[in-house]
């Protein structure tokens, strides 16, 4: 049993907050393409859900991860995907170098204010040519006196039109790709900024996505995460946290669909009898559900290990990859026995539809999970050296 007494009131109190202050405004959000990031982070950063797993010290609540996944399950209790994605941004993937890695002076002046939602944070990998490819990056940053010049640009960045810093992973070295790369804090207030466009997307609409570029932006040295040419190791420590909490937030949402498609199917009746009354629709829910319960096997197992120490990089990487290909899989079948009732906005699995179709794309495509996994299964064929 991963989650306890302490567990289960965080989730009150969570679940709680989310029909207060988030649920009743969701379709406003969703139909603006924005919602209120410093408002409502704010508010969750007064309630101590920004930082259950950070450090006392800069006001977080000092916890292990198995509670980061309980935030994460629960903020499936949300009704798009746009707004959990964009707290789960600053919650397990902006932030998790800063509170292991970072200096006294980095954890004050930019951890503390993530945490209590003063600030809003970004994390800065993709760009146009660099998407799960990491290592292919080409933001680039040169010392000059105690600062660093930033040149480049990041795409696709969550937050990025709202952040008042980015978690920047660029280059800052012409050595090997895996060494050549730092985590740098950028104010996204610094001169050089420009934010070229909010992305137009196919779902998580009420999350404001950015492409944005860097020309000769000036930053204090100081702002190193860490050790020089160590950002590329520290990212891929972040992508274990981002990918547990994937798949941890996807759980709700896929038994939601799941629910809320019986109830339909037991009162919609085609050819004399309730659609939910044909075997093929209610052996197919009951299939349905019982992958969910093997995500949630799967992840849970994963977070247990994790807590406790263990590389979790296989396991991790496996669930993100199940949570992506069972939601598309969940949404196309929810959506089809709603029949035309599942092509009209109004229903909710159309949300679903669209939203859930990055789960496969961010935080590493599926094809890169599949090649983590073979790795560590020893049948990845060997690059040729040279």
């Amino acid at each position: 049993m991963i989650y306890g007494p302490e567990h289960q009131e965080l989730t009150r109190s969570l679940t709680k907050f989310i029909d207060q202050e988030i649920n009743p405004h969701v379709d406003q959000w969703e139909t603006e393409g924005v919602f209120p990031a410093h408002e409502l982070f704010k508010k969750l950063g007064q309630q101590g859900f920004l930082g259950v797993c950070k450090p006392e010290e800069y006001g977080g609540l000092g916890l292990d991860y198995s509670y980061s996944l309980a935030v994460s399950e629960t903020l499936g209790h949300i009704n798009c995907g746009g707004v959990p994605m964009a707290i789960g941004v600053q919650t397990d993937m902006a932030t998790p170098a800063l509170a292991r890695f970072g200096s006294d002076y980095v954890r004050e002046t930019y951890l503390k204010p993530a945490i209590s939602g003063d600030y809003v944070a970004c994390i800065g990998v993709s760009e146009p040519g660099a998407g799960s490819d990491v290592a292919a990056i080409k933001s680039h940053a040169r010392k000059d006196g105690d600062d660093y010049i930033i040149n480049g640009q990041k795409m696709w960045i969550t937050n990025g039109a709202q952040a008042d810093f980015m978690c920047m992973l660029v280059n800052t070295s012409d050595g090997p790709m895996h060494e050549s790369k730092s985590l740098i804090v950028v104010p996204m207030d610094s001169p050089g900024i420009t934010l070229a466009q909010r992305l137009d997307k196919l779902g998580m609409r009420s999350s404001d996505t950015a492409q944005l570029f860097f020309e000769d932006v000036r930053v204090p040295q100081r702002n190193l995460i860490g050790e020089e040419g160590k950002g590329f190791t520290y990212q891929m420590m972040q992508f274990q946290e981002e990918r547990l909490w994937a798949a941890g937030a996807g759980l709700k949402p896929l038994e939601k669909a799941i629910n809320d498609v019986i109830e339909y199917t037991r009162t919609r009746e085609a050819f004399g009898k309730p659609l939910l009354d044909n075997q093929y629709i209610h052996f197919r829910l009951a299939e349905l559900l019982t992958e969910v319960e093997q995500l949630r096997s799967l992840t849970y197992r994963a977070v247990y290990d994790y807590v406790r120490g263990a590389d979790v990089t296989l396991l991790a990487s496996m669930a993100k990859l199940k949570v992506g290909r069972l939601t598309r899989e969940i949404a196309d079948a929810c959506l089809q026995y709603y029949g035309g009732m599942g092509f009209m906005n109004e229903t909710p699995i159309t949300r679903l539809y669209r939203d859930g179709r990055l789960s496969s794309i961010g935080g590493g495509a599926d094809e890169v999970m599949l090649g983590i996994i073979c790795k560590y299964m020893d049948i990845l064929p060997k690059r040729p050296r040279g």
